[in-house]
């Protein structure tokens, strides 16, 4: 099995070098030490496993597998507990927390290697039931153009549009083409200040000029900009609440 060790913290990533040394049918080929390192060295290397830091500098652990085309097997290596909801709905093999013990470790490469099967286990169990209510709302949003990468602050966001498989992000008269559907980044984007309004439009309220009505039944938000986007039923009754 190749793998890709990935933390910012030498000690750390020490550990996992030291842990796995006693496994034989296991390779170290690339270690990181920080985000942009690892989308590199994953992209290039296509390792079998990668044991994934969360909180780094530049990039953080789900940035970087939002950066790669293909995404590797992963097991989440970290010191905080927030995170484990969401590294399990980006399919994370495992989610340790430090520090970890070797059986613990072993563990956790077991399951990566299939011999200990898909089933839940106690140590996941209890962490996504202290987690669940502590969900983060995303930050900022990464938009990969070639070999540049634009960080967009979410609160920078004006509205998000859907386009098939991918969303415009519009952001201070701007434009970005992301990789993901409108639905998957609506789950990561603060309730309080992203409200969808319509199946293809999400939208920033602190951008809201004023709402409209234009035809019995059908209104439209006019944003600061002077945009304008169609309201739905269900998104009036969205922005009744919120406003």
């Amino acid at each position: 099995m190749r793998v890709i060790v990935v933390d910012d913290e030498d000690l750390a990533r020490g550990i996992v070098r030291e842990y796995l040394a006693f496994h034989q049918n296991v390779q170290i080929i690339a270690e990181c030490s920080n985000g942009f390192e690892a989308v590199k060295a994953i992209a290039e290397l296509k390792p079998d496993l990668v044991f994934l830091d969360i909180q780094m500098p530049k990039l953080n652990g789900f940035e970087v597998l939002d950066l790669l085309d293909v995404r590797p097997r992963v097991i989440f290596v970290t010191a905080y507990d927030s995170y484990a909801i969401r590294a399990f709905e980006v399919d994370a093999i495992d989610y340790l927390l430090k520090p970890f013990s070797r059986d613990r470790f072993d563990a956790a490469l077991l399951r990566a290697t299939g011999e200990a099967g898909n089933e839940p286990h106690d140590a996941v169990d209890n962490l996504l039931r202290n987690t669940r209510a502590r969900n983060t709302p995303l930050e900022r949003i990464l938009v990969r153009d070639g070999s540049r990468v634009h960080v967009i602050p979410t609160p920078m966001v004006d509205h998000i549009e859907a386009q098939d498989d991918y969303v415009s992000i519009h952001s201070g008269g701007k434009k970005y083409l992301k990789l993901e559907r409108l639905s998957e980044l609506e789950t990561s984007l603060d309730p309080k200040l992203f409200v969808r309004i319509h199946r293809s439009h999400i939208v920033n309220i602190e951008r809201l000029a004023r709402l409209e009505t234009y035809a019995k039944d059908s209104r439209i938000v006019v944003l600061n900009d002077g945009t304008k986007l169609p309201v739905s039923r269900s998104g009036y009754e969205k922005l009744k609440r919120l406003l």
